[in-house]
């Protein structure tokens, strides 16, 4: 398959200067030579990129993405190594790159027009078709430098895909946008991917980059840690981020003088089947809601429910208890009951658990409160959209 990005063993290096002069005198004191160390923004990166196809690239902030990305728009030159790209690119790395904010929208669409390589010709065929895009009609002919950063973005996106390029570059801006147009330019990407467009994305939106990406390169700290199919790559990235959220929290909670060890320290929690404390549950994995009651709740019939709440108050849903109590697999001091969801299909997100307890002489005299405490769920793959991933069924009937 014809590559239309090729990079071969590339590093960029950077330098970062700790004493740069600020007078001719310092200039001269300092014998000329500003300290400073080298920072290696992307070390020996190798990539494909195949023509035709949609790559995203994912990982923390500062990880390198955009300096790659902007490698393949020959902004920046490689320390070592090559980069090769074959076809026209165009490009939309920030906010307002390209334009002179003293020139009008009208002005900027054919600057970035011609820097694209159009003629005026060619850009008056398209131009119509670029404003009704950006939707900036009654703002085409004011200074962009009135503009705001959502109307930055709206422009400078309508020119980049409308310019019909071979090769698309897109950063992270597409979320400065609202979400009418953010659907507008996803629908938009993905004509153009339909099209034959080569396009590489930097989103940190892992539902975009699944849903229309055909390959995933996961850069950390400059290097590539994984690259390959989407969902793999995305949930491998998921894990570690999750790994570094839970040993923060712990860490936290060690900080705060709380360490969540003992199953008995707390009265209700998300543990895992071994009776585990866990700082959030999985999508998709099997999770426990430990509840600590009193003693004396043992020696009566009781029924439990669990309701779920998101963090602005909205009922998710509520489970009761619809048969007698299941012998717990592991054992603890006091008296607990577990409430198990295999597997947790809540989105991610952070959500609000209250415990009811229903009958029983001991739950009328107030010996047992209503347990309300909060709780995060992650994901480690493609996250649901909305609230929860619904449980259903598919069947295939040939009969008719």
């Amino acid at each position: 398959m014809t590559k239309a990005i090729e990079i071969q063993d590339v590093s960029k290096r950077f330098r970062l200067y700790t004493d740069r002069p600020g007078s001719v005198k310092q200039l001269f004191t300092n014998f000329g030579k500003p300290k400073y160390e080298d920072f290696w923004a992307v070390k020996n990166v190798s990539l494909d990129v195949s023509q035709g196809s949609v790559a995203g690239l994912i990982g923390h902030n500062g990880c390198g993405k955009s300096t790659l990305l902007r490698m393949m728009a020959g902004i920046h030159f490689p320390t070592s190594g090559t980069v090769t790209t074959n076809g026209r690119i165009s490009a939309l790395l920030e906010l307002g790159a390209g334009f002179h904010p003293e020139l009008t929208g009208r002005e900027n669409v054919y600057l970035n027009a011609s820097i694209l390589g159009l003629s005026r010709k060619q850009t008056d065929l398209i131009f119509d078709r670029i404003v009704d895009f950006s939707g900036l009609a009654p703002f085409i002919d004011s200074p962009v430098k009135h503009y705001s950063s959502g109307m930055y973005v709206r422009l400078g996106f309508a020119v980049a895909v409308h310019v019909e390029p071979q090769v698309l570059l897109v950063d992270e801006v597409i979320a400065v946008g609202d979400e009418d147009f953010q659907r507008r330019c996803l629908d938009h990407i993905a004509g153009l991917k339909a099209d034959g467009v080569t396009i590489v994305l930097v989103s940190h939106n892992l539902g975009v980059i699944g849903e229309l990406c055909d390959q995933v390169t996961w850069m950390d700290h400059g290097v590539v840690r994984n690259s390959g199919d989407p969902a793999e790559v995305i949930a491998d990235y998921l894990h570690e981020v999750n790994e570094v959220e839970a040993e923060r929290l712990r860490q936290e909670a060690m900080a705060s003088g709380f360490i969540p060890v003992p199953v008995e320290s707390t009265e209700a929690e998300m543990v895992d089947d071994t009776g585990t404390p866990c700082e959030f549950g999985i999508t998709g994995q099997p999770i426990n809601f430990r509840i600590a009651l009193p003693e004396s709740f043992a020696n009566e019939d009781h029924s439990y429910s669990l309701l779920i709440q998101t963090e602005s108050g909205i009922v998710v849903g509520e489970t009761e208890m619809s048969s007698p109590l299941c012998k717990q697999e592991w054992s603890v001091p006091g008296y607990d009951v577990r409430c198990r969801f295999d597997p947790l299909l809540l989105a991610p997100g952070v959500y609000t658990g209250r415990i009811r307890v229903h009958g029983g002489s001991t739950r009328g005299s107030g010996s047992a409160k209503d347990l309300s405490f909060p709780f995060r769920v992650r994901a480690e793959g493609a996250a649901p959209e909305g609230m929860f991933r619904l449980p259903a069924t598919w069947l295939e009937d040939r009969g008719r």
